[in-house]
């Protein structure tokens, strides 16, 4: 009898032990039938490895400087800018055209603009999307380069060259209240705008300028009259060059608040640097930035393919040539834009190594730097 209680009393306590380890199970699982938890409870360990690696992979890849920001789409001429402490990037947004390459850029047949967006550098680069295509630009009829962005008024403002109706170079605004639109075109280009590559500076007293202009395809050497000549001819040899044009914008943003006029662009002597000096000379893509008072136009030299600069004291120059910032990249064009971002100042450029074509090139960046006198350090 004594065997029997022993044996009864220890099949009782086990029944209990059972029933209290499936009520532990029940409460740290999702409800379901005692089958189910079984079958939950006999399976294998996960492969922790492999989810981790899935994980990784899923996770955006932090940017790396001089390496293409994307490498599935083609996007140059990176105007970047940083709005409530983001970083946001205008570019063009290159085709493969099927146009053979020319003097003029017909290649270049850009037809819509994208907006990217970079919260840090240990994240990836955003593209937002179509923010503004040429089939709803009503006065445009092709090429759309390098455009620029600029915030004012509580608004955002697209500003991109294009071909009139005419096939002559002319710079269109559009705005919208979002950094990344869709921006909405004016119905017609700005009034006095000619050339390519415009660039909105905006100075601590909260005027706007726009730097804009480019030669050969850009077609500022046909306008040196003043007024369009189809036949106009670049500067040669000791002439001096010809150099980027400034115009101060309205309070609107809209149009300009004063006749465009040529920037002085000298060497350290005073002198006008001449069209033969093709090392120091303009040839287009002017960006201007401000660091410690000093006022920084760089450019691209064109045939020579340096980004380089000139400071002023004064945001219409003239500018005197300082040296070079950027030594040429794969491909033709060189194209640039200039930016503080959290505490580091940052150069982006683009290049076509990725796809080995001139007109399919890929956005990269790298940190940039000054000497104690304001001077920038070039970029190995």
């Amino acid at each position: 009898m004594s065997f029997f209680k022993k044996a009864v009393a220890t099949i009782m306590l086990s029944s209990l032990l059972t029933l209290s380890f499936s009520s532990c199970s029940n409460n740290s699982k999702a409800p379901g039938s005692t089958a189910a938890i079984s079958e939950v409870n006999t399976q294998e360990p996960a492969n922790t490895d492999k989810n981790s690696e899935s994980a990784e992979s899923d996770k955006p890849k932090a940017l790396e400087p001089n390496r293409p920001l994307f490498t599935d789409i083609f996007f140059a001429d990176p105007s970047a800018h940083v709005f409530n402490d983001k970083l946001y990037i205008y570019p063009s947004h290159d085709i493969d055209s099927g146009i053979q390459p020319n003097n003029d850029g017909d290649q270049y047949a850009m037809e819509d603009y994208h907006v990217l967006s970079i919260d840090d550098f240990n994240s990836a680069c955003i593209d937002n999307g179509q923010a503004l295509h040429l089939k709803d630009v009503p006065w445009a009829k092709r090429q759309m380069w390098a455009p620029d962005a600029a915030y004012k008024n509580n608004m955002y403002y697209l500003y991109f060259p294009a071909k009139d109706k005419e096939d002559i170079f002319r710079i269109g605004v559009a705005t919208s209240t979002s950094p990344t639109g869709p921006f909405k075109p004016e119905k017609s280009y700005i009034e006095r705008s000619f050339s390519m590559d415009p660039a909105v500076f905006t100075d601590d007293d909260n005027k706007s300028y726009m730097y804009f202009g480019g030669l050969w395809g850009g077609q500022l050497e046909k306008w040196k009259t003043g007024e369009y000549d189809s036949n106009g001819t670049a500067p040669q040899g000791s002439e001096p060059a010809l150099g980027p044009i400034v115009a101060s914008m309205s309070d609107d943003m809209l149009s300009f608040k004063e006749a465009p006029q040529e920037v002085s662009i000298v060497d350290e002597n005073g002198n006008p640097i001449l069209a033969s000096d093709e090392d120091r000379r303009f040839f287009e893509g002017a960006w201007v930035h401000k660091y410690n008072d000093n006022y920084y136009l760089s450019y691209s030299t064109g045939t020579t393919h340096y980004i380089v600069y000139a400071m002023s004291k004064n945001p219409k120059g003239p500018f005197t040539y300082k040296g070079k910032i950027l030594n040429p990249v794969k491909g033709w064009t060189t194209h640039h834009s200039i930016v503080q971002f959290k505490g580091k100042w940052y150069l982006f450029y683009h290049d076509a190594s990725l796809s080995g074509v001139d007109h399919k090139r890929s956005i990269m960046y790298t940190e940039l730097s000054y000497n104690s006198d304001g001077t920038i350090k070039p970029v190995n």
